[in-house]
């Protein structure tokens, strides 16, 4: 993309020609527009309850106390009133500067125009004091329990956030000064990569946050040499190939969650899991889910048990010769692992030796802020959904979890996007981000229903295969990784359901970083430090109080728990054997499949 020098004249041909592509574009736009599926009220926004209860007990507070509301409302419009006569008289002196600007710093607001420029900065000004007031109005409410009271602060915070004058162009001081040096030749390429991505999405607005030329599944990342050993309609089982001469007896199973896909963990060889996990001496196996359709709609929490998880911890069994597995599983498979484990206990088998839970949630007493999508409006909306098309759409999930880091996940990556006119980076996580999967229709309600409204697990009153389970079932020994910032399974919330576990043997490692950042934090960067602490288990505070902080990956922390309960080495495994045909080179064929619309 060209410049202009400042204070160059313009190039008025040049501008002719972008003013032309827009009215191109712009019928591209009206066309993929029209694509766009018909909306379903109840995934767009909470139910009109949520909003009746807000304002009745705004209305409420107003009526039995309106000295405070008054008192609010004075202070935000003293607030206002002086900050616009404070903009007014540093014009009326004639110089081109803003007021003083006591607002905190907001990265939101990082160009210098924001500071400085009196336009920009009375706007700025103005939209914090905005929200400030809004806030401190939401968090003075009585009358709410605490779960609407945390759906009110929550929603009205995406409000908030949308109508930040970063997100508009007339108010994006940024966008500007790009059009003007480029003759609006960015708003053109930031129009083209919107018609780009409603076109990629057949009328729904999904920003594009990597390149996705730039990756290829088993290309540039997921390389880590393998086989997929055993395949059945859920899942491709992958044995990795050993790169030491010997390997510790009991192999490791590792169980991604199914709503995104495996290689997370294998991205790049520098930070990859899987690639770690097989060089310290063990014989690895991973399952790749199926990617499901309509055809998947019958498909519940009971196949994925017996078809996924057992299938593959019997299989890998089979081919190592071995009676036990060590078993990880990470987000909703270590949920499902959970499952897993206490239905072995009631069946009386002891094919899992350990096992290991990355971001778990079991009990979801207190699931976060992802709580404020479980209330019925939404799962009503979500079930009404899966019985239409068999089968929930990954666009459902991607949003509601990008929804959870707004301005990191939708609103930053829209401005370079659609404003900016600049093209996605060539990176690898938000690559995989982007490469989401379907919920079949029947798994998806039982597990929000039974383990996310219910607390089934925890209550003891969720039903696997026949069997009602709880977490006082599970008793193998376990070591749990929790993230300290993790937004989709809060650590208090993991640590909650391990000390409700039946295992006498008990592991708990907190990480620092988030859900994904957290998890893949290998060893050498040392970016992200861990906690380990001997002391009991009871309150989640008082563990982390008296816990000891690590420099450092927490991997080798687990690498050496795991160790200890892998048994002897042995001459290290080819993958497969005679009655386990190699089926086809990692990372698989169920890893890139299309599924039907």
């Amino acid at each position: 993309m060209t410049t202009k020098v400042a204070n160059s004249p313009p190039d008025l041909e040049k501008l002719n020609a972008n003013v032309a592509r827009i009215e191109a574009l712009s019928q591209r736009l009206i066309a993929a527009i029209a694509q766009k599926r018909a909306p379903n009220p109840a995934l767009e926004a909470p139910g009109f309850e949520l909003y009746a209860k807000a304002a009745g007990a705004w209305w409420a507070e107003a009526l039995q106390n309106p000295t405070k509301v008054m008192e609010q409302q004075v202070s935000y419009w003293g607030q206002a009133l002086q900050h616009y006569v404070e903009a007014q008289k540093a014009l009326a002196e004639g110089e081109m500067k803003a007021p003083d600007d006591p607002t905190p710093n907001d990265r939101r607001f990082a160009n210098p125009l924001w500071k400085t420029h009196p336009y920009f900065n009375f706007i700025k000004q103005q939209y914090l004091r905005n929200a400030e007031a809004m806030q401190q109005a939401i968090g003075n409410l009585e009358g709410l329990d605490a779960r609407d009271r945390a759906r009110v602060d929550y929603f009205s915070k995406q409000i908030l956030d949308l109508m930040a004058p970063t997100n508009f162009l007339a108010t994006n001081p940024d966008a500007l000064e790009k059009a003007v040096a480029t003759e609006g030749e960015s708003l053109v390429q930031g129009l083209e990569n919107l018609v780009r991505d409603i076109e990629a999405n057949h009328g729904d607005l999904v920003v594009t946050l990597a390149d996705r030329e730039a990756f290829q599944v088993g290309g540039n990342i997921a390389t880590t040499p393998g086989k997929v050993v055993y395949r059945n309609r859920l899942i491709e089982l992958i044995q990795y190939e050993p790169t030491t001469e010997k390997v510790r007896e009991i192999p490791i199973v590792i169980f991604p969650p199914w709503i995104n896909k495996f290689y997370i963990m294998d991205l790049k060889p520098q930070n990859s899991l899987i690639k770690w996990i097989v060089d310290q001496g063990f014989t690895l196996f991973v399952v790749s889910w199926k990617n499901p359709d309509a055809t998947y709609a019958d498909v519940g929490m009971d196949d994925y048990v017996e078809d996924g998880f057992l299938a593959a911890i019997r299989e890998a069994k089979a081919i190592t010769g071995e009676e036990r597995v060590n078993a990880v599983g990470y987000c909703i498979a270590g949920t499902t692992l959970s499952l897993t484990l206490a239905l072995l206990k009631k069946r009386g088998d002891k094919s899992v030796n350990s096992a290991t839970f990355f971001t778990t949630l079991t009990d979801f007493s207190d699931p976060g802020e992802v709580g404020v999508f479980l209330d019925n409006d939404f799962v009503d909306g979500i079930e009404a959904e899966c019985q239409r098309a068999g089968f929930l759409d990954k666009y459902f999930m991607s949003r509601t979890f990008s929804f959870l880091r707004a301005n990191d996940l939708i609103y930053g990556p829209a401005i370079k996007s659609y404003m900016l006119g600049e093209a996605p980076p060539a990176f690898d996580l938000l690559f995989w981000n982007g490469d989401g999967t379907n919920l079949p229709a029947r798994m998806a309600i039982e597990y929000l229903r039974g383990l996310c409204q219910s607390d089934g697990l925890a209550k003891g009153t969720f039903t696997i295969c026949g069997e009602k389970v709880s977490l006082k079932d599970v008793k193998v020994p376990l070591c749990a990784i929790a993230c300290e910032t993790d937004h989709i399974a809060p650590w208090k919330s993991s640590f909650a359901g391990v000390r409700q576990m039946g295992a006498k043997d008990k592991t708990f490692i907190l990480a620092e970083s988030g859900h994904i950042a957290g998890i893949i934090s290998p060893p050498g960067k040392d970016k992200y430090g861990h906690y380990t602490s001997d002391g009991p288990m009871e309150a989640a505070g008082d563990w982390k109080a008296g816990a000891e902080k690590h420099r450092g990956s927490w991997w080798p922390t687990w690498g050496d728990w795991l160790d200890e309960r892998s048994g002897k080495k042995t001459a290290a495994r080819a993958p497969g054997d005679a009655e386990h045909p190699l089926l086809t080179d990692a990372p698989g064929t169920y890893v890139t499949e299309v599924p039907n619309a």
